[in-house]
């Protein structure tokens, strides 16, 4: 239970990482070009869609581990 406990703190903090340089770097990439307003959205649309691929990567993960079981 203990490498399972790690293995999700890994996890969280990969995930919670990059979500913060996705929010950054789409920031970096319109800040300025476009109104505030459209920025924020396009944040949130990046961060939804990389939490998405984030979830379905450890859907698989989870998915292989009971195969193997």
């Amino acid at each position: 239970m203990g490498k399972l406990l790690q293995e999700a703190f890994v996890y969280l903090i990969v995930a919670i990482s990059s979500l913060f340089i996705m929010g950054f770097a789409m920031h970096m990439l319109v800040g300025g070009l476009v109104s505030p307003e459209t920025e924020e959205l396009l944040i949130i649309l990046i961060c939804l869609a990389d939490l998405t691929v984030i979830g379905f990567m450890a859907r698989d993960v989870i998915k292989r581990r009971k195969g193997r079981r």
